[in-house]
């Protein structure tokens, strides 16, 4: 049973940052592409940011470039996502996945999701 588990959301004021982490069990972590995705209220959820199973390509979101920067370590089976310059606009339900192949370039990509957790933005 695969299971993705994250971790790391909270309240945080605008400018600050944070790190979110996602626990992959249940598959072989290092073949596949990682993403994030966020979903705020009233909204679809959007793609964030992506990196490669091997992490030599990643992707990001306009709206995060140079902001936040997505990680992952396959000896410990968990992607990561610095988040830096924090807005308000940025308050969402923060989703990792897993792809079906090596690199995950759209939603339709990932198979496998966490639960997510929830980052607040304040003003």
């Amino acid at each position: 049973q695969v299971q993705l588990v994250e971790s790391g959301g909270r309240l945080v004021q605008a400018g600050g940052s944070l790190k979110l982490s996602c626990v992959v069990s249940g598959r072989r972590f290092s073949g596949y592409a990682m993403g994030w995705f966020r979903q705020a209220p009233g909204k679809e959820r959007e793609f964030v940011s992506a990196i490669s199973g091997g992490g030599r390509s990643i992707h990001y979101a306009d709206s995060v470039e140079g902001r936040f920067t997505i990680s992952r370590d396959n000896a410990k089976n968990t992607a990561y996502l610095q988040m830096n310059s924090l807005k308000p606009e940025d308050t969402a339900r923060y989703y990792c996945a897993s792809s079906a192949t090596t690199w995950g370039g759209a939603e339709k990509d990932y198979v496998y999701w966490g639960q997510g957790t929830q980052v607040t933005v304040s003003s």
